[in-house]
């Protein structure tokens, strides 16, 4: 086996970085996770996940864990609302289709495939900072001082990582679409109307460039984002949105939204959080770099970022797990070098295909008279 005897990191606790760790790991390969979070309990900010039959699924039964992912992700249907709270289509869960792409919380994934793993195998609270070549060894320093050494260094910490220089120089760059995100805490309580008009569904509306994604379950938490193109007059302070300013969010939303149903300002009045995230993407049109002088490669967004708009970020990152796993442990290559250059050119095909599809969807709900029913038929 080509890593025999030898020490793999990967930097990033995420969905990606831990299965990595785990298909590994089940075949008898020495590998360490370092995570920048405090503690397993850190909590995850962001909506619910959903795997993919053809790819996430595919990589969890691989893992042997689609059955954990079952038991721990909730099937949910879709409802389609205008501005008015009027229903304009509805798709409900059926036996068919229950597990086509079920919503799991994303600390309960977490949980799930810290399972898995050896005791041990993360190491909490390591922001990698740098890495160095040193008697023919990765050292990988980190902002609280300590050092780890390996042979072969995985980085899947994110779609801004800075680690991901040592594999190529191009940079994340804005898409031009901001998302600000909510959590309303018992949303049964906090805004009653509008989470029976979700009625279990994730919940869709769009009314003159602004976009609103609901899901009324995540957790007993209520999480949302609204989606719109980011308008030409803001500078790279986001026309000075101050997301420790929750009230003042609260109120730009509520100008945004001043035409629509009392149920969706009741919506941004219940909201305990706000987050903004601009969408970037990470091109793959530059190959990366050849000149590696010890062997290290991206998954996750780390290596494709890309919009969320078709659902393919962390499905894609889970097939790069899955096919680099399989390059570095089922025998089909003679070298580690070999192993790292098949999965990146299988890798630049698929995710590229995959970020075209989110880019796609990205144009198209900026068109004025948008509206979701394609996303639920």
């Amino acid at each position: 086996m080509i890593l025999k005897e030898k020490k793999v990191a990967i930097i990033g606790a995420g969905p990606v970085g831990l299965t990595m760790a785990i298909l590994l790991q089940q075949k008898g390969i020495d590998v360490s996770v370092y995570e920048r979070d405090k503690d397993p309990q850190a909590r995850i900010w962001g909506g619910t996940l959903d795997l993919h039959k053809d790819s996430g699924q595919k990589v969890m039964k691989k893992a042997g864990l689609l059955e954990s992912y079952y038991a721990m992700a909730k099937p949910m249907g879709m409802t389609i609302t205008d501005e008015k709270g009027k229903i304009l289509l509805t798709k409900q869960v059926t036996p068919e289709n229950q597990y086509d792409n079920p919503e799991i919380n994303r600390n309960d994934l977490r949980k799930v495939l810290l399972n898995t793993l050896k005791q041990g195998t993360v190491i909490w609270d390591s922001r990698c900072k740098e890495l160095e070549i040193r008697d023919e060894k990765w050292h990988l320093r980190f902002e609280n001082e300590t050092l780890a050494i390996a042979d072969f260094v995985i980085v899947a910490n994110g779609g801004m990582s800075k680690i991901r220089k040592y594999v190529t120089d191009t940079v994340a760059e804005n898409t031009g679409t901001f998302i600000i995100q909510g959590d309303v805490p018992q949303p049964e309580i906090n805004c009653p109307e509008f989470f029976r008009l979700c009625n279990g569904n994730r919940l869709m509306a769009a009314y003159k460039g602004n976009l609103l994604v609901t899901n009324p379950d995540n957790k007993s938490a209520l999480t949302y984002g609204v989606i719109f193109k980011k308008p030409e007059n803001w500078g790279d302070d986001y026309n000075g949105l101050n997301f420790q300013d929750q009230d003042s969010i609260r109120t730009f939303l509520l100008e945004r939204f001043m035409d629509w149903n009392e149920h969706y300002k009741q919506l941004f009045r219940s909201t305990s959080s706000f987050w903004g995230l601009p969408t970037r993407i990470l091109s793959l049109d530059k190959p990366w770099k050849k000149d590696r002088p010890l062997p290290i490669t991206l998954i996750g967004d780390a290596a494709h970022l890309m919009p969320p708009f078709a659902g393919e970020g962390v499905n894609t990152g889970l097939m790069d797990a899955l096919i680099l796993a399989d390059n570095l442990t089922e025998g089909k290559f003679e070298n580690l070098a070999d192993a790292i250059n098949d999965y990146e050119k299988q890798m630049f095909i698929y995710a590229n295909e995959a970020q075209l599809a989110s880019v796609r969807n990205e144009i198209e709900m900026h068109q004025p008279h948008f509206t979701f029913e394609k996303f639920i038929r």
